[in-house]
């Protein structure tokens, strides 16, 4: 089987190494590095330690707008609960591009989507080229991109990492890859501020498409509780989750345009190794010495 391509998340990947490593991880001048630095570890054990036969063919390192406009159009509230980004990460954010353009991984972005819709694109790409995907990231909305050459990898808290496939995403949601946006739509998700459907969670919305299908089948049926129509699978929805179907209607299908992943251009990157010297001399301009000697051991090794 080929080797996959990497699909990174940077935006989460910065994010959350500025959230968890001290920021007391700084350059030569005392500016905090530590999103920089998490982002490329993060990255780093998909080539320092797997045989090369398992070694990712490339990197697409992912980054995109805060939000996409056309989302907000939809639903005012999409991402308003977000604080601003703090300016340490926003000085580490700009710096990333050419760390991991150095490290000879492609950068792609989007002014007009958001980093989750590229990566998609990435994937959707290599699947129809006959590769494989893995999409590193902590944005559950991925998992619509799901199938069988298309995988989310998780960071696992020990040495490794975790692959969630089809039957990996039917076991915590309930429901395919396919109907996940379905699924996002009634349950809600609060990362994006989404509510979803009241008194609908997980349970109720996996039960729900598993009865119906789909979305739309599941708002039809509770329109035909609401008629009084006997018989069939509508006459097994409680009255209350009937009712809050039908008030939230046309708000349910905005949420799930919204969870629906969109396919921007992107380009096949060709297979192409890790340059660690090149990460190295980077990693040495931005002032991170641990990092530029660590990256270039593994110049060394390869050598």
């Amino acid at each position: 089987m080929s080797a996959p391509l990497l699909i990174a998340d940077v935006p989460w990947l910065l994010y959350r190494s500025f959230f968890a490593l001290p920021k007391s991880i700084v350059d030569g001048e005392g500016r905090p590095v530590n999103a920089l630095l998490g982002t490329v570890n993060a990255l780093l054990p998909f080539f320092d330690t797997p045989p090369p036969a398992e070694r990712p063919r490339a990197v697409a390192a992912c980054m995109g707008a805060e939000q996409a406009d056309y989302r907000v159009a939809l639903y005012p509230a999409y991402h308003r609960h977000r604080d601003p980004m703090p300016s340490e990460l926003a000085a580490q954010w700009a710096k990333a591009p050419a760390l991991l353009e150095g490290l000879g991984w492609t950068v792609a972005t989007s002014e007009r989507l958001e980093a989750d819709d590229v990566m998609f694109s990435f994937a959707r790409l290599e699947e129809e080229h006959g590769g494989r995907a893995l999409l590193l990231t902590g944005d559950r909305d991925l998992f619509g991109a799901v199938s069988n050459r298309v995988a989310v990898v998780e960071i696992a808290r020990r040495d490794g990492h975790a692959e969630v496939g089809p039957a990996q995403v039917r076991e915590r949601y309930g429901v395919g890859p396919e109907l996940v946006p379905d699924f996002i739509a009634l349950r809600g998700d609060p990362s994006d501020g989404l509510p979803g459907a009241p008194g609908i969670g997980a349970k109720t919305a996996a039960v729900l498409l598993q009865a119906h299908g789909s979305l739309e089948a599941v708002l039809l049926a509770a329109r035909a509780a609401g008629q009084g129509a006997g018989g069939g699978r509508q006459a097994d929805m409680p009255p209350r989750t009937a009712a809050a179907l039908r008030e939230n209607e046309e708000l349910l299908r905005t949420f799930r345009q919204i969870a629906t992943l969109q396919r921007v251009e992107v380009e096949r990157p060709p297979d192409r190794a890790t340059d660690f010297a090149g990460g190295a001399r980077v990693a040495r301009e931005l002032g991170m010495r641990r990092l530029a000697e660590r990256l270039e051991q593994l110049a060394g090794a390869r050598e």
